[in-house]
């Protein structure tokens, strides 16, 4: 499922994206996907596997580590969370007709 970030997104507003977030300190990367995928789409996920990676210093000069998962939603309902606005379930080559941030692509991209 892609979402599409609202226009008050601080950042990359109106861009294609994955539901996902920042992990709190300690938290399991799995439940922490599993938290964010019901957060920001209502989703609940399962058979979670990672398949890529990417990692970054951002502009302001944090280091960023985001990992990619496949999952299967079980639950089909989307309910979107007030960071987004839109979403489609869409496959790889639909994904990448999206503007959309390039690691995203990158990700979808490699997900085979």
């Amino acid at each position: 499922m892609a979402l599409r970030r609202s226009k008050t997104a601080p950042h990359n507003a109106l861009k294609w994206d994955f539901p996902g977030g920042e992990l709190g300190f300690g938290e399991d990367a799995i439940e922490g996907i599993i938290r964010e995928a019901k957060e920001e789409g209502g989703l609940e996920v399962k058979d979670l596997r990672p398949f890529d990676v990417e990692s970054h210093v951002n502009e302001d000069g944090v280091f960023w580590v985001t990992i990619a998962y496949r999952a299967e939603a079980i639950s089909k309902e989307v309910k979107l969370s007030y960071e987004h606005d839109q979403f489609r379930w869409v496959g790889a080559e639909e994904f990448l007709e999206l503007e959309a941030m390039e690691k995203l692509r990158r990700f979808v991209k490699n997900l085979n």
